[in-house]
């Protein structure tokens, strides 16, 4: 049993060194790719002119994205617009074509969307990578005290 236990207990520390290493990288990874992008939120942002770093920026960022796309296209998502939309003249009215139908063309705040969606997808999964590293190098953590208990276990009996 006393074999067992610090055979364990070696095992234990190689894997939760690896574990905590994992993280770490994972979290430096991820703040160095997301500094280079030089992203500073704007003023009306929950975290006001502040560099984009951390989960909590990203959040930021995310959010203000999300919240500017809604204001220019008066509370709709992507789905709730429609493909094409008629086309105005100088007054506002719709051009008719020779059949006397509206000329229809592009909706391009549907194209503003797209743009917003990869953009706000992009900062969320920089949100996922800082979590997940966390959670690694937390279990990292876990698993080298674990490999310390079995190791003074192993001493003792």
């Amino acid at each position: 049993m006393k074999k067992i236990l610090l055979i364990s207990s070696f095992l234990a520390v190689i894997v939760g060194i690896i574990f905590v290493g994992g993280g770490a990288w994972g979290i430096m990874y991820t703040y160095s790719n997301v500094a280079r992008e030089n992203i500073t939120t704007p003023d009306d942002a929950t975290i006001a002119s502040t560099p984009v770093r951390g989960p909590f920026t990203l959040k930021a960022q995310a959010d203000i994205i999300r919240f500017h796309v809604l204001s220019m296209t008066e509370g709709k998502t992507y789905a709730e617009m429609p493909r094409q939309i008629p086309k105005l003249d100088s007054g506002g009215k719709p051009i008719l074509g020779e059949d006397g139908k509206p000329v229809m063309v592009a909706n391009t705040a549907r194209d503003t969307w797209i743009t917003a969606t990869t953009l706000i997808t992009a900062l969320n999964l920089g949100i996922f990578a800082y979590a997940f590293s966390a959670a690694v190098l937390l279990l990292g953590l876990f698993i080298v005290l674990t490999g310390v208990i079995f190791y003074v276990l192993g001493r003792k009996y």
